[in-house]
This record gives C-alpha cells, structure tokens and sequence, in this order.
C-alpha cells in the first residue's frame, strides 16, 4: 500500500501543534489515559484507520494492558475485560463515531456515561473521539500506510 500524499496534518503549518494541544487538553481532565486509548482505538476500527489502530494498541500495550484487552475491543460488549466506566465510554465512543442517524448519541448512552465521568471528563471524552475521528478521517482519506514508525509518536 501506498499513501496517496504526505498526511495533511504533519504538512500545513500550524495543525499538528494544535492537535496535540487538544490532546494534552483531554488528557488532564479525569478520564483514565487507558480508558482514552481505548476508545482512540475504537474509533479507529470502526473507520478503518490502521494508523490509529496500530497506534493506540501500541499506546495500550506500552501501558501494560494485556493481549486480551487488545484484542477483544472490537467486541466490547461480549468481552469480560472492561470496568463499568470503559464500557460506557466506549459505548460513547461509538456513538459518536457513528453520526448517522436522528438520535446518533441516545439519551441512554450519554446517561450511562455521565454516572461515570463527571462535567469535565465528559467533555474530555466527546473532544477526545472528535479529535480520534478527524485523525481517522485525514489518514484514510490519504491512505496513510502504518508501520513501526508510529512508535515514535507513543
């Protein structure tokens, strides 16, 4: 597999400091870094983006989560390996990768995730899969190719 071009985010000035600027952002608000890795790596399934698959399971092992965590979160809801809190940000997640339909993030799904996640983290949560889904978007729209070089991102 080729890319079509050099990603667009690593080329125009300016993009990718202001993407990590909301990365770090999220990052300081209360939600777990496995539990945000985890549904980066949801997101990323579920878009087809290998660059971000490859990422955030690398992301999710150098944490020291284990193969069946990893392997198991495209079948979340079947798998024994989540806490109440991850379930329902991955649910979230999904919800929020799937814009598709008049009620795309049910009154249910963002109830379950609020007993968890507070204001803040919430928020965290929606800008952190808004950020995973733009990514997903930029790197399968220009065929970026995945390898061992997404290690030095991590």
């Amino acid at each position: 597999m080729q890319s079509r071009m050099k990603s667009p985010a690593l080329t125009l000035p300016g993009v990718l400091p202001a993407l990590r600027t909301i990365a770090q952002a999220t990052e300081t608000c209360g939600v777990p870094r496995t539990t945000l890795e985890l549904v980066h790596l949801r997101a990323g399934q579920l878009n087809g983006c290998s660059v971000c698959v490859d990422m955030h399971a690398r992301a999710l092992r150098k944490l020291g989560e284990s193969d069946a965590r990893l392997f198991a979160v495209a079948a979340w809801r079947e798998a024994p390996y989540y806490t109440q809190p991850e379930r329902a940000a991955l649910a979230l997640a999904e919800a929020l990768t799937r814009l598709c339909s008049p009620d795309a993030i049910p009154d249910a799904v963002w109830e379950e995730a609020a007993k968890h996640f507070d204001e803040a983290a919430l928020g965290a949560l929606v800008m952190s899969v808004a950020v995973a889904n733009l990514w997903n978007r930029v790197n399968v729209a220009t065929r970026q190719v995945s390898g061992d070089w997404v290690a030095q991102y991590l």
